[in-house]
């Protein structure tokens, strides 16, 4: 990874936050829209009188559960203050102010997929704004851009100015990892993050649900995975009721979730609560009653994981699910003399690649079956003989990242970047900057190839992370993430410039009860409340 950049915003842009806050005006929308134009001209909004409705040509009408929700929700986010709640006009002097929604599909039910349009048009002028969206996914992001538009005098009046914003997201796949197996996570923690991703349009909720510490996912049809596995049977679990909650949570806020079941490493609290699954180590030519990874020799493991991902393959409805596949410690397989006969069996020598590689062929094969892309981080990309069975590699490693991206890439393959978005290591505050300058396509290759960067990753691994310290590290750096992902680069490629945006931005997270961290001396309006 690069150095990050010194982020110390220079005095004309401190000056200039402070005049454009005292002159009650919006220093932009975060992350930055591709088309922005706003002018002085500014509308009252009252909440006894504003509204939310549906354009007559909309095919999206009332009974649409992900606009209906997102409506209550976005008004509560707008009138923080209010005391009124969402519902039929009050008698009032101010004119009625409505945000009229049309979409072109009626997508209401379903969920967020890889090829979900996010596209939307916001127009806000006297009386009313009109937002124009294919689907309910980009009605949600115009929603959240209007809602950053409002902003309050120092009288507690609400007004938001006269604009135009054409916008849609430059990658299609922004995703936030969050790993609840070194530390759980309670739910409560998880929904609140895909609050936050929504504010900074995300889209993809990549659940890192288990690995070597704790398997906290409760598995219908292997239950003792997570009563063995879990660091606490009934506390310290996500059962099946969990889950759906989290899926639905994201689905109402246009985000996918995926779940990622790392293997063949990274395993050893699932061997506690199945056994023979693990591969037994040796030591002098007698088992030292130590385990390592999956057991890739036995019939019985592709049996296991069969059953296993046809179960987690109906519980998430996502298209796309996470196979890992990273770090495998072969010190164990080598040590195994039933593993050993195996791989001269299939004539694969003392080539242990060659045996990983026969294991996620096999698991691919089975998650393919049940109509799954498969994702891989990068060590599977790197030893894999038959790559065009790979689907999407992640890009996880430090070094010359972007010499891994183009690799992929010239392989055909779809790719994620992940590496410079590693938050969950202990640093300073004001490092945002160095996840702001990341250019995921700066690489050589041909403009195809720059096609198969679908996007990008911001990761928050466990080892120093729970629910006592997640927001602060999260936010707001995931959001320097969020708008290389989201904005024409071109416009955003200025560490000084965003900064008072990214300032102004941390305020309204906090005003929302995200515990955003601070990005440098200052104030905001409305303080965190401890909500």
């Amino acid at each position: 990874m690069h150095k990050g950049l010194q982020t110390r915003p220079n005095f004309y842009f401190i000056l200039l936050s402070i005049v454009q806050v005292g002159l009650n005006t919006v220093e932009a929308v975060w992350p930055l829209p591709q088309t922005f134009i706003s002018s002085s001209e500014q509308y009252r909004l009252n909440p006894q009188t504003f509204y939310f409705g549906y354009e007559m040509q909309s095919a999206a009408q009332p009974g649409c559960t992900v606009l209906d929700s997102a409506f209550k929700r976005y008004f509560s986010l707008i009138f923080l203050d209010s005391t009124s709640g969402y519902g039929a006009l009050r008698f009032s002097v101010d004119k009625p102010f409505g945000v009229e929604i049309s979409v072109d599909r009626d997508d209401c039910e379903g969920y967020p997929s890889e090829d979900s349009s996010e596209k939307y048009n916001l127009t806000v002028s006297a009386g009313r704004a009109s937002l124009n969206a294919q689907t309910v996914w980009g009605a949600l992001r115009g929603l959240e851009s209007f809602s950053q538009l409002v902003y309050q005098d120092d009288f507690g009046s609400y007004f938001v100015n006269k604009t135009e914003i054409e916008d849609f997201p430059r990658f299609q796949f922004r995703a936030i990892l969050l790993d609840t197996s070194r530390h759980y996570l309670p739910v409560q923690t998880i929904l609140k993050t895909l609050d936050a991703m929504a504010y900074n349009k995300f889209n993809v909720f990549h659940w890192h649900i288990v690995d070597d510490p704790s398997f906290p996912y409760q598995s219908r049809t292997f239950p003792d995975l997570s009563a063995k596995g879990a660091f606490h049977p009934m506390t310290h679990i996500y059962t099946q009721s969990d889950v759906r909650r989290v899926i639905s949570h994201g689905r109402l806020r246009g985000i996918r979730i995926l779940p990622e079941f790392d293997s063949p490493g990274h395993t050893k609290s699932w061997g506690k609560g199945q056994s023979d699954l693990l591969t037994p180590c040796y030591n002098g030519g007698i088992p030292s009653g130590t385990f390592g990874p999956i057991n890739p020799a036995l019939p019985s493991t592709y049996t296991f994981m069969a059953t296993l991902f046809k179960e987690v393959s109906s519980v998430f409805p996502d298209s796309y699910i996470h196979l890992g596949g990273d770090e495998v410690d072969f010190t164990c397989w080598r040590s195994n003399p039933d593993v050993r006969a195996f791989m001269q069996a299939m004539g694969f020598g003392g080539d242990f690649t060659k045996l990983e590689a026969f294991y996620m062929e096999n698991i691919m094969n089975i998650t393919s079956a049940l109509n799954k892309t498969n994702i891989v981080w990068q060590d599977v990309f790197d030893y894999h003989e038959r790559r065009s069975s790979l689907s999407v590699v992640e890009v996880w490693k430090e070094g010359c990242y972007l010499c891994e991206v183009r690799r992929v890439a010239k392989a055909g393959l779809k790719v994620i970047l992940a590496s410079p978005w590693y938050l969950d290591q202990p640093g300073p505050t004001h490092n945002w900057a160095r996840y702001y300058t990341v250019w995921p396509l700066a690489f050589k290759g041909t403009e195809e190839q720059k096609k198969l960067v679908i996007g990008g990753e911001v990761c928050m691994w466990g080892e120093y992370v729970d629910a006592t310290n997640l927001m602060p590290r999260l936010w707001p750096r995931a959001s320097a993430a969020a708008e290389r992902l989201w904005s024409d680069e071109q416009q955003t490629s200025n560490v000084d410039k965003a900064f008072p945006r990214l300032q102004e931005f941390r305020c309204k997270l906090l005003r929302r009860g995200i515990q955003a961290e601070p990005l440098f001396v200052g104030h905001c309006k409305h303080e965190y409340q401890g909500i």
